[in-house]
């Protein structure tokens, strides 16, 4: 029989922490007298929720918890797992607290996966005090964590590794795990601006780094040969979680904002990361019905228009369109005249009564109708003076005019405005005779 040696633990895992100390980054909860420091001296586990983008060392505090209260670690992820997995750790900490009389630990990874069944399965159990939950999300625990869980756990929002904590991270591994890989400066900056604080991306692409400068006895990383080994590797957007709804409402809230540099900025940055350019130009036509509306109706065409040829240009040619639209969007006359009128019309019709169309409106196509009355009070507006019905009412019976639509002092809807006060003095006029 053949000895066949085991597999070497990825890199990310042989550099885990093995004790508080050792941990890179959150000193805002691990610093003497925070928060989660004084949860591991306390001595009593709580349950918590650690909320944070990838690679920042959810799964570690989970464990170290574990260890420092001498208590038993199950893990489970909410990708792979469901109520059977749940059941069975359940009956596993019952029996540890029975036969060995150890608390258990149970850490449920992506916990923001679990429907709400999954999750109402070991509520009871942490209810109970048979099981202390640790659940690690990148998602906001608000919007995705049962309301009764989320009250029996406190929240801890832990950060983005800084690149102060990311070079660290990066000199420790190459010294302890790597040989003393020797790196340039430039090379260094490279790979720990595209771990985007993330430190198991780090650690991951140094250990391919790594591989491949063995296998081509390659001295010196440098630049190059980083992005010969790693190519799209390099790039740093999070096509999912709130990173990505972040750098959105960074890129709606610069274009709203009024400042095309800002808007560029995060425009591009999303590009550059491999954001779908159909869904930015989509964002793009809402910004334009959102925050520019009437002030300025060609930003709505030109935003149209820059979609357009994305689709028939592609990628790079068509992103330009993009960056030219984000340019006039953020330039533009502002207002959200139209978007707040629309919000209030569907507020007020949603608790409101259903009501019947006027019969002066009502269309008369038959000799039945016109008998009835339908249309036979309707007054044709371009047969009126400035081709107005002056006095003309068009709510339904009983509901007054209401004017949910209010221009604002800027762009076209100055005039807008203008014209809607000139025919208002006209119905004002007519009422008066």
């Amino acid at each position: 029989m053949f000895n066949i040696p085991s597999p070497k633990p990825p890199l990310a895992e042989r550099l885990r922490p093995t004790t508080l100390d050792e941990v890179i980054g959150q000193q805002h909860l691990l610093s003497s007298g925070k928060a989660l420091r004084v949860a591991f001296e306390s001595g009593e586990p709580h349950s918590m929720i650690l909320w944070g983008p990838p690679g920042v060392g959810k799964t570690t505090l989970a464990r170290l918890m574990a260890q420092g209260f001498q208590a038993e670690f199950i893990a489970i992820s909410a990708v792979l797992s469901g109520v059977k997995e749940i059941r069975e750790a359940v009956e596993r900490a019952q029996l540890i607290l029975t036969t060995a009389q150890r608390r258990t630990i149970l850490f449920v990874d992506e916990v923001h996966r679990f429907n709400k069944n999954q999750q109402d399965a070991f509520l009871p159990h942490v209810e109970s005090g048979l099981l202390t939950f640790i659940g690690a999300t990148t998602e906001n625990p608000s919007f995705e964590v049962n309301s009764a869980l989320l009250s029996r756990a406190q929240v801890y929002v832990l950060k983005s590794l800084t690149q102060a904590d990311l070079h660290l991270m990066l000199d420790r591994a190459c010294l302890s795990e790597l040989d003393a890989l020797r790196m340039s400066d430039e090379a260094k900056d490279i790979l720990v601006a595209s771990a985007d604080g993330d430190g198991r991306k780090l650690l991951n692409n140094l250990e391919i780094i790594a591989r491949a400068a063995t296998a081509k006895s390659v001295q010196e990383v440098d630049a190059a040969f980083l992005a010969e080994c790693l190519g799209d590797s390099l790039r740093r957007f999070d096509k999912g979680g709130d990173a990505f709804y972040d750098q959105i409402s960074a890129l709606h809230k610069s274009v709203r904002g009024s400042n095309p540099d800002a808007s560029l900025y995060w425009l591009v940055r999303m590009l550059d990361g491999g954001a779908d350019p159909r869904y930015l130009a989509r964002r793009i036509i809402r910004m334009a019905s959102e925050d520019i509306g009437l002030a300025d109706p060609r930003a709505l065409r030109i935003s149209l228009d820059a979609a357009e040829v994305y689709e028939r240009l592609g990628s790079p040619e068509g992103e330009l369109a993009l960056a030219e639209a984000v340019v006039y969007l953020a330039c533009a006359a502002k207002s959200n005249a139209i978007y707040s009128a629309y919000n209030q019309v569907r507020a007020f019709i949603a608790k409101d009564q259903s009501r019947g169309v006027p019969e002066h409106l009502r269309n008369a196509p038959t000799k039945l109708m016109k008998e009835l009355g339908y249309g036979k009070l309707y007054r044709y507006a371009h047969d009126e003076p400035h081709a107005y019905a002056a006095g003309e009412t068009y709510m339904p019976e009983g509901l007054a005019e209401i004017n949910w639509y209010q221009p604002v002092p800027r762009g076209l809807e100055i005039k807008i405005a203008e014209k809607l006060s000139y025919l208002r003095q006209l119905d004002k006029e007519n009422r008066e005779k």
